[in-house]
């Protein structure tokens, strides 16, 4: 695949004003609020699982705004949710593959976070004392949480944690690297001027870019 660069400085700048411009993030582009509140970080959590899969992210999207849709819109409430039930919504959003599987999921996840930290992400933050290591690991031993959803839920969140900035997923250095903004978080967090918020605005437009195949239009080159 052939490498577009932007290769002066400026213009490197000038870009990532641009993708950050819109002064969201991914999640929030896709319409999921990314607030400091129980109910909006446990479905940015759960988006983050149904991301990390394989397949169409927009089957993703469409999953997470299925499950919101029937109110399981916080850890208590998917966590009182029924199997079968959780099963037929996935499904009817166009989920594939081992559907009763990621139903399972879902529901120890919510059960999880309840048990553990009474339905509030945020207690998770404070059990780990603001350290993002701990708290890596933390989100690590959840049901359906690897290193790939952690990215995926930072990516998003760094913005209200600032403790774990800077966060960008493989779908967002893609982009960078592609487009000659760098190949590390770190080398995009200059570029957003060490702005928390504006890092996650930049990392989740470059990880959109990814996804829907956009470097043409971002670049103005075919």
């Amino acid at each position: 695949m052939a490498t577009t660069l932007i290769n002066p400085v400026e213009d490197r700048k000038r870009l990532a004003r641009r993708l950050a411009g819109s002064g969201r993030g991914f999640a929030e582009q896709y319409g999921f609020r990314v607030t400091n509140n129980p109910a909006s970080l446990f479905q940015v959590l759960y988006l983050s699982v149904l991301l990390a899969r394989r397949g169409d992210f927009r089957r993703a999207l469409d999953a997470a705004g299925a499950l919101r849709d029937e109110r399981w819109d916080s850890a208590a409430r998917l966590a009182r949710s029924l199997h079968e039930d959780r099963a037929r919504v996935l499904r009817a959003s166009g989920q594939r593959g081992d559907v009763d599987g990621l139903a399972d999921v879902l529901g120890d996840l919510a059960r999880t976070v309840v048990e553990r930290y009474r339905g509030d992400l945020r207690r998770l933050r404070s059990v780990a004392h603001h350290e993002p290591a701990r708290e890596r690991a933390l989100l690590a031993e959840l049901p359906g949480v690897d290193d790939a959803v952690v990215d995926l839920f930072l990516r998003e969140v760094q913005a209200l944690w600032r403790e774990v900035a800077p966060v960008a997923d493989r779908r967002a250095l893609a982009a960078a690297r592609r487009l000659g903004l760098g190949r590390s978080a770190d080398d995009l967090a200059g570029l957003a001027s060490g702005e928390s918020e504006r890092l996650a605005w930049l990392v989740g437009a470059l990880a959109r870019v990814d996804l829907e195949h956009r470097y043409a239009e971002v670049t103005g080159r075919p």
